[in-house]
């Protein structure tokens, strides 16, 4: 599960982000002033911040600055502040988005969404196999590898095996699976995730897929 760091004085809108981000999926931690905001980054791991721009006791501009001097983690301001020089400021410390208040809750999980893809493909030119016994995943060309074989997959069947890969030893339920990478594009019967796994089974002859009756599904951690 992704976690999100929400740095937002406003209390209504801070509990407004974190019911509405929590829904979607989101693992959230909040913090209310710079300085808290500070300390939650440097205590814990997030795959993203939602910065406010006017917070109490350092800014969200030097709440930046600071953590860009030791992390390129996406950021993605969120202020009332709309003017040509505040968001050329901020573009210039590098924030991923800057999206200015009121905004609608719909298009900032998308632009959540659209931000994370970014990282995530970034991460993935660093490292860009996944390995598990005689498997290797190809995160560029969306193709599996099994004793020489190629495999092409559709991206759906990619992303279910890329996290099922990425959380060795961990259970994944259906709903798991279709909060981080259906989202909103998806309306129907959460069993779709189950055609997927059979997909993989027969296409690549593999059996260390684990169904865990009633719950999901597990790839065990490779010894």
């Amino acid at each position: 599960m992704q976690r999100i760091l929400v740095v937002e004085d406003d209390f209504d809108i801070q509990e407004l982000l974190q019911n509405f981000l929590q829904e979607v999926g989101y693992e959230i931690t909040t913090a209310a002033d710079g300085v808290e905001a500070i300390a939650a980054f440097s205590e814990g791991k997030y795959d993203l911040i939602l910065l406010d721009v006017m917070l109490p006791k350092i800014d969200g501009f030097n709440v930046c600055e600071l953590i860009r001097k030791q992390s390129k983690i996406p950021i993605i301001m969120l202020t009332a502040l709309n003017g040509e020089d505040e968001q050329i400021r901020g573009l210039d410390l590098q924030v991923d988005d800057y999206i200015t208040k009121p905004f609608s809750m719909p298009i900032l999980i998308r632009k959540i969404a659209a931000v994370l893809r970014r990282s995530c493909q970034s991460q993935s030119d660093e490292h860009k196999t996944i390995s598990y016994q005689n498997l290797i995943l190809d995160c560029d060309s969306y193709t599996a590898t099994i004793n020489e074989n190629i495999y092409e997959l559709t991206q759906r069947e990619f992303e279910v095996l890329r996290e099922l890969l990425t959380h060795q030893g961990r259970i994944l339920t259906r709903q798991n699976l279709l909060d981080k990478l259906w989202r909103y594009d998806f309306y129907g019967d959460e069993r779709v995730v189950d055609t997927h796994i059979k997909n993989l089974r027969k296409k690549l002859g593999i059996d260390f897929i684990q169904t865990i009756r009633g719950v999901g599904y597990k790839i065990d951690k490779e010894n």
